[in-house]
C-alpha cells in the first residue's frame, strides 16, 4: 500500500447505499467532497501483537534532547501503568493507539481523529453491490453519526427520524464511543432486516428509539419538470458521478421550452464529487473563482468555472435548507456571491471542512486531519455557519403532511415577479 496516500474529503455520507460500488469506493461515501479521479485503499485486518514488555525510555530518544524532556512525562506514566496496573498484563498496542487518539482528540477537532486497522478497513470498504438500506443522510464526521434529512418517501422518513438526530445506540448496543464511520456499517444491512436505532433529540430534548425495516431505494442524481408560470424545476440530490452529465442533458432540455426562469432545488442534497460540484455551478457562472481551499498555511487556493456554461443568463433560484451541505453550499454560496440568483429556503448545514485520511506505516490504523475550510468565491466561511438565504422561509413539519411547499412557492412568485 501507498503510505503516502491520502483521502481529501468532506464527509457526508448517506445509510441508503443507493450507488454503484464502482462509483464510490468506500462503503459509505456519497457526501464526499473529493476530486473525481480519487480512489480508496483499503487494508485487510492484521493480527495485532500484543507486547507486554515496557519499552525502556532511554531507547527512546529522538536525539533532540527538547523533544525527549517533553515526553518525559509520558514515559514515566507509561512505566507507572506497567508497574502498579492491577490487571496485568497490559495491551501496549492499545496504550499506543489511545496515546494517538488522545493526542488528535486534544486538538478540539471533531474532524480529526485516530483509526484502528480495524476501523480504517470499515470505513474505507468496498460497497457489496447493495442498494439497500434506511433511506437517511447522515454526517459521519463528528461525535456521532448524525441525520442530516431522511429522503422523501424512505423507511428513515416512515419512521420518523428527523434532521439532527444523533444515533446513540444501534439494536440496543450503545455507540457512543464508536467511530461514526463504524456506526454506519452497523446501520446497513440487507433488505427486509429489521434494525433499531436510538437517538438523541435536542428539539425538544429526548431519547427515542426507532425501528426500521431496511429497503431497496434507487433514487435518480436529477429531477427536472416543467411547472406552472412557464417556470423550469430541476432537482439535484447529490454531486455523483454522473450528475454532471445529467444536468447538462436536464438543462437543454427545459431551456428548448424557453422558460421564463429556473428552480434550482439542494434541499437535502448533502454534497458530492469536487469536480462534479465545479462542472454544475459552471453550468450557470460563466467565470470567475467559484470556491476556495484555504490551507492551514493561510494560502488559498482557488478553483475556476469551466467556460461554456448554458444557462449563465436565464433567471435562477436556488433551494437550501439545513439539509444541503458541502458541495451544496459551495455552489449556493457562489451563485449568492455573483449574485446570480436568489436564495430561499433555510440556513444551511455548515459543512465546509477538508480533511485527509492517511494510511499509517505498517498498516496501523490511519490518522484523519482536517488541513484545509472551503470558502465561497467572496472568502465567506461555511464550516459550523452555514449559508443565510436571500429569503428566508420555513417549510414545517404541516406543510410537507399537507402536501405544500412555501419554499418552492416563493420560488415561483420570485421569477413570475421579475426579482
Amino acid at each position: 500500500m501507498n503510505n503516502n496516500h491520502t483521502l481529501r474529503n468532506i464527509i457526508f455520507v448517506f445509510v441508503s447505499v443507493v450507488l454503484l460500488a464502482g462509483s464510490f469506493a468506500g462503503g459509505l461515501v456519497a457526501g464526499w467532497l473529493l476530486p473525481s479521479s480519487s480512489t480508496v485503499e483499503t487494508i485487510s485486518p492484521i493480527e495485532k501483537p500484543v507486547i507486554n514488555t515496557p519499552i525502556p525510555p532511554s531507547s527512546t530518544s529522538t536525539g533532540n534532547p527538547t523533544l525527549d524532556r517533553l515526553f518525559e512525562p509520558f514515559w514515566e506514566a507509561w512505566e507507572i501503568v506497567h508497574d502498579q496496573f492491577v490487571d496485568q498484563p497490559v495491551d501496549d498496542l492499545k496504550l499506543m493507539q489511545g496515546a494517538i487518539r488522545g493526542m488528535l482528540d486534544s486538538l478540539g477537532d471533531q474532524h480529526t481523529g485516530y483509526m484502528t486497522p480495524e476501523e480504517y478497513d470499515q470505513a474505507t470498504m468496498p460497497l457489496d453491490g447493495s442498494y439497500t438500506g434506511i433511506g437517511a443522510w447522515v454526517d459521519s464526521s463528528g461525535e456521532f453519526l448524525t441525520i442530516i434529512s431522511p429522503m422523501k418517501g424512505s423507511p428513515a422518513e416512515k419512521a420518523g427520524l428527523k434532521p439532527g438526530d444523533e444515533i446513540i445506540a444501534v439494536d440496543g448496543k450503545d455507540i457512543t464511543n464508536v467511530d461514526p464511520s463504524i456506526v454506519l456499517q452497523s446501520v446497513l444491512g440487507p433488505e427486509g432486516t429489521t434494525v433499531v436505532l436510538t437517538v438523541q433529540r435536542s428539539d425538544p430534548a429526548e431519547v427515542l428509539d426507532f425501528t426500521i425495516v431496511r429497503e431497496r431505494i434507487t433514487i435518480p442524481s436529477i429531477e427536472s419538470k416543467m411547472l406552472e408560470e412557464n417556470i423550469g424545476y430541476i432537482a439535484l440530490v447529490t454531486f455523483g458521478e454522473d450528475s454532471a452529465e445529467d444536468m447538462k442533458v436536464a438543462l437543454d432540455e427545459l431551456l428548448a421550452q424557453d422558460p421564463r426562469g429556473l428552480i434550482f432545488d439542494l434541499r437535502d442534497n448533502s454534497g458530492g464529487y469536487v469536480d462534479t460540484a465545479i462542472e454544475i455551478i459552471s453550468q450557470f457562472i460563466p467565470s470567475g473563482t467559484v470556491m476556495i481551499e484555504k490551507l492551514g498555511t493561510g494560502e488559498e487556493i482557488p478553483f475556476d468555472a469551466i467556460p461554456g456554461g448554458i444557462a449563465t443568463e436565464i433567471p435562477l433560484v436556488v433551494l437550501v435548507n439545513g439539509g444541503s451541505a458541502s458541495a451544496s453550499e459551495i455552489a449556493a454560496g457562489a451563485i449568492q456571491d455573483y449574485e446570480r440568483g436568489l436564495i430561499v429556503g433555510t440556513t444551511t448545514y455548515g459543512k465546509g471542512s477538508v480533511q485527509n485520511w492517511v494510511p499509517l506505516d505498517g498498516e496501523q490504523g490511519a490518522v484523519k486531519v482536517t488541513i484545509a475550510r472551503w470558502l465561497t468565491p467572496k472568502g465567506r466561511q461555511i464550516h459550523e455557519v452555514g449559508l443565510t438565504p436571500d429569503y428566508v422561509v420555513e417549510l414545517t413539519e404541516e406543510d410537507y403532511e399537507a402536501g405544500l411547499d412555501p419554499q418552492l412557492d416563493k420560488a415561483i412568485e420570485l421569477l413570475v415577479n421579475g426579482q
